[in-house]
């Protein structure tokens, strides 16, 4: 599979209000996206700017997701990565991380470290994460509001510059808790 990055130019804003309301993003917060505010926030920069850039994912002639880079000017940044229903379960999500992982440490020489959070149910995403390198770091119960009503755990993962640099995991020590009493 040959995946290619486009970077979101505002002129795209039609495609992109087409791409994000043309599909249902069951593990996000917002799982149907309004197109109007779609337009509103491209039109304050949201998807391009000092903090953010958004690229398109590309295969052959199609466009098969968008990768959304959030505070580029920390030393943590953050990422939203949607995959159109007809390409989910194909690998897509897995390599998309490692190029964005890749982007980041590479054109952001002060990024530290990555990170990103998925539902506890997104278990398609819970794979991607360790095989590319991140780190289970936190476990948060009831924080992700589903359009449901009903609350899901969020689940974050992290992954250090010298641990991509080096090809290695620094797993957190989970057991380091002071003892009660």
């Amino acid at each position: 599979m040959q995946l290619r990055y486009r970077r979101f130019v505002p002129t795209e804003v039609d495609a992109l209000v087409d791409f994000l309301t043309g599909e249902t993003w069951p593990f996000h917060v917002q799982p149907v996206v309004d197109g109007d505010a779609v337009r509103r926030r491209a039109s304050e920069g949201y998807y391009d700017n000092d903090e953010a850039r958004t690229f398109w994912i590309v295969e052959g002639d199609d466009t098969v997701g968008l990768v959304r880079l959030m505070d580029l000017t920390d030393d943590t940044p953050l990422f939203d990565l949607r995959i159109r229903a007809a390409y989910r379960g194909r690998g897509i999500g897995g390599l998309a991380v490692v190029w964005l992982t890749g982007y980041v440490f590479d054109e952001f020489p002060h990024v530290h470290r990555i990170e990103g959070t998925t539902r506890r149910d997104n278990s398609a995403m819970r794979r991607v994460f360790p095989r590319c390198g991140y780190v289970k770091e936190a476990h948060y119960r009831d924080a992700w509001p589903g359009a449901d009503g009903i609350l899901h755990d969020s689940i974050g993962y992290a992954i250090l510059r010298r641990d991509w640099v080096s090809g290695t995991v620094t797993v957190p020590d989970w057991h380091d808790e002071p003892t009660v009493g």
